[in-house]
């Protein structure tokens, strides 16, 4: 990549990784479940092309004001991209989570009163 066409090419690959965490979200949110293999595999190659855009960036030169606002666009659009896989992956959690009891695994069973007594008498409790 050249230097001209490394910050526009490095936004194309950050707005394709924006749209495609929108769809996991949707995905997670309408279904519930774990990404299809294909989603996975997409996000892999995207994951290659980023790590090629981002030594192309590390070898670019000092930006100028033109470049510098690009670069405040892409740092606003890897912004939105953490926020939207922060909430993935709690999306993520919980469908793993709901899958685990959808399986059978048995659920944790309360306590029983005489040891919730114990402890609270040893924790100072009246």
């Amino acid at each position: 990549m050249t230097t001209p066409e490394t910050l526009p090419q490095h936004l194309q690959v950050c707005n394709e990784l924006h749209e495609l965490a929108l769809e996991d979200n949707r995905q997670l949110k309408e279904h519930g479940r774990l990404p299809a293999p294909a989603l996975l595999e997409r996000k892999r190659s995207l994951l290659a092309r980023l790590e090629l855009s981002l030594a192309s960036l590390r070898a670019m030169p000092v930006a100028g004001s033109a470049q510098k606002q690009l670069v405040e666009k892409i740092r606003g659009r890897i912004l939105q991209i953490l926020q939207l896989d922060k909430e993935n992956e709690q999306l993520l959690l919980r469908a793993s989570l709901s899958r685990g009891r959808e399986t059978g695994a048995a659920p944790t069973p309360a306590p029983p009163p005489a040891m919730l007594r114990r402890i609270y008498a040893r924790t100072g409790g009246a």
